[in-house]
């Protein structure tokens, strides 16, 4: 037994994909066929297409020790293995975050970074440029037993001194509740791993699903990448609680520093596992369901949300029922509406951001191939009304069309001597822009709050420090988004002017936003803060060294999201001037025909007649290009509007 609702709504999605991949290749093929790509215009449906085929699902599983989340982790999405992929015990058994994927160019195994690597302030997304810093376990797909026993690795736990753990930042002795416990011996139980990723093929892990694994309050609170990176952008985040529990205060904690706060409502949910420990035989069905009941409604008062929210389940007769196939029990295990809400907010919510960013790409590079058809369509009938207007003309009169096409021409080249001019301003003006989210001015940014702090270890030094990198950050997009206003502005103007002057099409400039990066990096400084106000008046050494790792997680994110604008300024760039480019080439062209055709006329090299018969044919050519255009536009278009996720409308 396996679920359907999830299987086929992720089916559905990756179908979904698939044909938009389709239909944009053929939109490619298609201009490549007609002539009517270009290498800007050609780039950017690559990209697209690339970046559909590379899409991914992320999923983060969050709860304290004993809950139940590598349990409930198997029931959900690996029930069909019959078996429990992930390791699944009283106690601890998940001792580090652990990534749940598939990568084709690997073999199956698991990968494991030494916890050793925390004494550096290097992030888990730099290590993992590094494979020989990373252990490995090879796996047996074909053996259960194989598989059980490398999954086993993930839990390895050693016992360390006090001082160790301390300078690994796992034991902090001022905070014993953000800390792991001492032992009896006076040793610290300590993971053996930092991270894991387990690359497992997998239907779902093939289709794109990522699955972390986060155990507990302590491994987020000590591990910034966990804080900063992971977490915030899950496209969903599973809190899970446990029925015999209740809300404790860690899950409280977790919940309002790590989750709540930091992605509000949107694609958050909680599960309140372990309601089959409620299953009373001296008690009647009723009775049980009003004690699930009260339990779900003082756990979403004290979560500060709708009832509406939490989902009781029990994952381990869930998956004892699926793979049974005992529809009775898993009915009861509950286990099927957490499915469904976690479909319905994982697969839709993805689903929507996939299709608004390809689709304002799209639309931009369909309107622009649009724009060059009508301009040649217009160009090609202009010509013909003034071929067809010389029938029956004398000489002088073609040879008066024929300087005022060599006027039109010439006036056109004058024009084309400011485009050029517009060219070198544009190119000075990207330079500028540059020069503000430029990766160099950046790195010198984070090297100079990186030597504040150092300069300081008071808490008052520090704060300062960070403000004014922050600060500064955001200076630097204030004035690129001053930069891409002048642009803007520029590139209105000269449409305008060309218009007006040669009659090209006005093409929408696409907009180009900063809101979403300054947004991300007011995230991250919510979220320093928030971690900062943990820490004490006086920095003791420990806490020093993990407000320093925290600022290097923090700046390594910080360059991650200028990389990001980096990048889609460029493309911005490109889909500004490309779109000019390609319409003052066609108007140049068009004018060159006209004038080679009246000459001709006028030196009787050709004979009107048969000048008009070539462009009736060019003409009827630019008309069906015209139409197949249309069609292709209107499957892609087509292809972009989401179908419910559902099997039997996207067949319809």
């Amino acid at each position: 037994m396996t679920n359907v609702s999830l299987v086929n709504d992720f089916e559905a999605y990756s179908q979904w994909r698939s044909e938009l991949s389709r239909r944009i290749s053929d939109y490619r093929n298609w201009l490549g066929k007609e002539d009517l790509n270009d290498s800007q215009r050609d780039l950017r449906l690559q990209q697209l297409i690339d970046r559909l085929a590379e899409d991914k699902l992320h999923v983060a599983f969050v709860a304290e020790f004993s809950r139940g989340k590598s349990e409930l982790i198997n029931a959900i999405f690996l029930s069909d293995l019959q078996q429990r992929l992930l390791p699944s015990t009283a106690g601890r058994t998940t001792m580090c975050p652990t990534e749940l994927l598939y990568d084709p160019a690997k073999p199956p195994m698991i990968e494991l970074l030494p916890i050793e690597t925390r004494l550096s302030n290097a992030s888990i997304s730099e290590y993992k440029g590094y494979p020989d810093e990373w252990s490995t376990v090879p796996m047996d797909t074909s053996s259960a037993g194989n598989v059980a026993q490398a999954m086993q690795e993930v839990c390895r736990v050693k016992s360390v001194s006090l001082d160790e753990a301390t300078h690994l930042g796992l034991y902090i002795p001022d905070d014993p509740h953000a800390s792991l416990s001492m032992n009896a011996d006076g040793t610290v139980t300590i993971p053996a791993w930092r991270h894991a990723i387990i690359n497992f093929p997998h239907p779902f892990l093939e289709k794109g699903l990522v699955v972390y694994d986060t155990p507990g309050l302590n491994a987020i609170g000590v591990e910034p990448e966990l804080t900063f990176n992971l977490l915030p952008n899950a496209h969903a985040v599973l809190f899970v609680l446990a029925a015999d529990t209740g809300v404790t205060k860690s899950d409280i904690e977790v919940w309002r520093s790590h989750i709540y706060s930091r992605g509000k409502n949107r694609g958050r949910l909680v599960a309140l596992n372990k309601i089959d420990g409620l299953w009373d035989d001296l008690k009647s069905e009723a009775q049980i369901n009003a004690e699930i009941d009260s339990q779900v409604k003082s756990c979403a008062e004290l979560l500060g949300i709708n009832a509406s929210q939490i989902f009781p389940v029990s994952a381990q007769k869930g998956l004892l029922a699926k793979i049974s196939g005992d529809e009775a029990l898993l009915k009861r295990s509950r286990l099927t509406a957490l499915e469904k809400a976690l479909s319905d907010e994982l697969i839709s919510s993805k689903q929507a951001i996939v299709r608004d960013q390809t689709e304002a790409e799209l639309s931009d590079l369909l309107d622009n191939s649009l724009a060059l058809l009508e301009g040649r369509q217009r160009g090609i009938e202009e010509q013909l009304n003034e071929l067809k207007g010389l029938q029956g003309k004398n000489q002088d009169v073609v040879g008066h069309i024929m300087t005022k096409i060599t006027s039109d021409k010439e006036s056109f080249e004058r024009g084309l001597q400011q485009f050029q001019a517009l060219r070198s301003v544009y190119s000075q003006q990207s330079i500028k822009l540059f020069s503000k989210i430029g990766m160099d001015g950046l790195r010198e940014e984070v090297r100079g709050a990186r030597e504040s702090m150092v300069s300081s270890r008071f808490t008052k030094g520090i704060r300062d420090a960070m403000s004014s990198f922050f600060k500064r950050v955001d200076d630097r997009l204030e004035g690129a988004n001053n930069q891409i206003d002048e642009i803007n502005k520029m590139m209105e103007a000269m449409y305008h002017k060309l218009n007006l002057e040669h009659g090209i099409n006005l093409i929408s400039i696409p907009p180009f936003s900063m809101l979403r990066y300054r947004k991300e990096l007011q995230r991250l400084e919510e979220a320093y803060d928030q971690q900062f106000n943990t820490f004490y008046t006086f920095l003791t050494t420990e806490q020093y060294t993990l407000t320093s790792r925290f600022f290097e997680t923090l700046a390594s994110r910080v360059v991650q999201v200028f990389e990001i604008l980096n990048r889609d300024v460029e493309n911005w760039l490109k889909a500004v001037m490309s779109p000019m480019e390609g319409q003052v080439r066609e108007h140049q062209m068009q004018l060159r025909r006209r004038l080679e055709s009246v000459k001709r006329i006028h030196k009787a090299a050709d004979t009107l007649d048969d000048r008009i018969g070539e462009l009736d044919q060019m003409h009827v050519e630019v008309i069906r290009q015209h139409t197949e255009l249309n069609h292709l536009s209107e499957a892609v278009r087509t292809a972009l509007i989401p179908a419910n996720l559902k099997p039997d409308l996207l067949a319809a």
